[in-house]
């Protein structure tokens, strides 16, 4: 399969591109740039820096890919934009590359979508098949788990973690952690429950859904302290599969607290 550029774009002799590459009117690719097998670039799309985008990533008008982070930290570092493959990348959609600060790299995942003006920010991890709504932003060192979807115009803080299959709410505002197959929303987001919608569609075990609704009850109960709560359900729910994901989250990163139910 051949590369197809439009006599209009400016692509760095550099640059490696894969087989069926196709690359649109006005698109700008810089010299360290990497695009897979069957990347296109519809138009008007720049990819800069040390980039790389895995086979078959779609991205159109106006997105800006790999361009120094939003960071006054950042001192020009050789760091790097990750790309997976088969993913949607939507109008004026920014990635950033990493920072010495967090690791050099800013790492996204496969299947994902990212609709228009979503933003990747610098040494984020974001995993397989997550959606990003229209508007929403990441800040720096965020990490997302796998099947995480954020709202229309969300933001979530620096640093924070959000687990697999989780759900932000529209126009949230994400100042904590979110354990896996939370649901959260609010100007200053607050758990409001599981996704459970998500955890159907998903295939999960009916068995295994009502364990996690019993267990999430008990965690976010009112009796003791959350550090008593999370020993507590780890005894009464040993070996159920997704009360041990949310369990393994918890403990696996005490730097920020816990997203909670308003009430707490």
């Amino acid at each position: 399969m051949s590369v197809s550029i439009h006599p209009s774009a400016v692509v760095d002799p550099a640059a490696k591109l894969g087989e069926g590459v196709s690359i649109g009117p006005f698109c700008v690719v810089g010299p360290a740039v990497e695009l897979g097998d069957g990347v296109r670039l519809t138009s008007h799309v720049v990819v800069e820096g040390r980039t790389r985008i895995g086979a078959r990533t779609v991205v159109y008008p106006f997105a800006s890919l790999g361009h120094a982070p939003q960071d006054l930290k950042f001192k020009g570092e050789p760091s790097e934009l990750i790309i997976g493959t088969d993913n949607t990348i939507r109008e004026h959609v920014t990635m950033n590359p990493g920072t010495e600060g967090g690791g050099m790299v800013t790492r996204v995942g496969s299947h994902c979508l990212f609709m228009m003006s979503a933003h990747v920010a610098h040494d984020c991890v974001v995993g397989d098949h997550v959606i990003l709504a229209n508007n929403a932003t990441l800040g720096g060192h965020v990490t997302l788990g796998d099947h995480v979807i954020l709202g229309g115009l969300s933001a979530v803080h620096q640093f924070v973690r959000i687990g697999a299959h989780a759900m932000i709410g529209g126009m949230s505002g994400v100042e904590q952690d979110v354990i896996p197959f939370g649901l959260v929303m609010g100007d200053r987001a607050r758990l409001a429950g599981l996704n459970l919608v998500g955890l159907g569609r998903r295939g999960f075990a009916k068995d295994d859904i009502s364990g996690l609704r019993t267990a999430y009850r008990h965690l976010f109960g009112p009796e003791g302290t959350f550090a008593e709560r999370v020993e507590q359900v780890a005894r009464d729910y040993a070996g159920q599969p997704l009360v041990e994901d949310v369990l393994g989250f918890i403990r696996a990163d005490a730097s920020r607290s816990i997203c909670q139910p308003r009430d707490r």
